[in-house]
């Protein structure tokens, strides 16, 4: 072999090696976040206590529905650790032989103008679009028939090996409900808020980078919503609970995952923008003559991203009919100190 050639073979095997190199380096720290997500806490029924105080509810800088502020007076209360799984819930089904609202469908007496295909039981799911025209919710958002907490995409879809996974698809009843069972409430807007700010007035729960250090602390949509996700934090959609840093407050969860309830009406002093209810038309589809009451839901979902909804802060807020369960809703309790 020639000088010149052995000077291009070796050059050609320095590049190779070069490139394994950064192709090692580039993996390993593009996992580093991955692996971090993937260890994800097992969840029991575990309780924390939020000690009381005062603070400050909305944020100044959100959206405008956020921007009326009061000091709050918060007293001593304990909550879930984790939101409410499907294992959970299912130990209660099973104990009460509880029925959800999903599962019934809705009534003619309580619901008297809608369309008889909204009445069949099931529930809003979320449907990526093939092609993205504008960010109009219905683009996304399905009624689908058979949908509920033991099939969140539909009939053909099941809980199997997602035992914990929040329970999706429940209504404000529902939630009562498996709290009354458990002895327990659901917080309000202001405990709620108070439990995820965790002594803090930073815009995000961490503080106030999106993703300090490249961290992904919570479940939320990667890339352009809603065409484009891209799961760059382990998860395209739901997770199981406890897969992401917990709070200040030992709280896993509060931001991204699934919305959760509270037992407090949405008041209209904060004004409501059009992209700030993705399910919106169904909604109003199945608002039984102003006899449902519209309640606050609470921590951004798995669907809320940069470019639309960006809700997974304490502060943010959105209205939801208590009717209308959604495979991005769930819930977690408290229980109340009474002195």
């Amino acid at each position: 072999m020639r000088l010149t050639e052995k000077k291009i073979h070796f050059a050609a095997l320095v590049i190779l090696f070069i490139a394994c190199l950064c192709l090692g380096v580039y993996y390993y720290f593009s996992t580093q976040k991955l692996q971090q997500k993937a260890q994800c806490d097992t969840p029991q029924h575990e309780m924390v206590l939020i000690k009381g105080g005062n603070f400050i509810i909305g944020d100044s800088t959100g959206y405008p529905e956020e921007r009326v502020l009061e000091n709050i007076v918060i007293n001593d209360f304990y909550m879930d650790k984790y939101e409410v799984t499907n294992a959970q819930f299912s130990e209660f089904v099973e104990a009460t032989g509880y029925v959800t609202l999903a599962e019934r469908g809705l009534s003619k007496e309580a619901y008297l103008d809608i369309d008889d295909e909204l009445r069949v039981p099931g529930s809003a799911v979320f449907s990526q679009p093939e092609k993205f025209y504008s960010l109009n919710f219905m683009n996304w958002w399905q009624f689908i028939a058979g949908a509920n907490w033991r099939h969140p995409e539909g009939p053909s879809s099941s809980i199997i090996g997602k035992e914990h996974y929040p329970v999706v698809h429940i209504a404000l009843a529902d939630a009562k409900a498996y709290a009354k069972w458990k002895g327990h409430e659901l917080p309000s807007e202001a405990e709620w808020e108070y439990a995820a700010k965790a002594g803090s007035d930073s815009r995000y729960a961490w503080g106030d980078e999106a993703y300090p250090d490249d961290i992904f602390m919570a479940n939320t949509w990667q890339g352009r919503f809603p065409k484009m996700g891209t799961g760059e934090d382990g998860f395209e959609f739901i997770a199981p609970v406890g897969c992401f840093p917990e709070n200040n407050n030992r709280l896993f969860d509060m931001i991204g995952n699934v919305w959760e309830w509270t037992n407090d009406i949405y008041s209209a002093d904060r004004e409501i923008i059009e992209h700030s209810r993705p399910n919106e038309g169904l909604s109003d589809k199945i608002k039984a003559n102003h006899l449902e009451e519209v309640y606050v839901i609470k921590g951004g979902s798995y669907l809320c991203a940069q470019n639309y909804c960006l809700r997974y802060r304490p502060a943010a807020r959105q209205p939801q009919e208590t009717g209308l369960g959604t495979n991005h809703l769930g819930f977690r309790t408290i229980k109340r100190i009474y002195r």
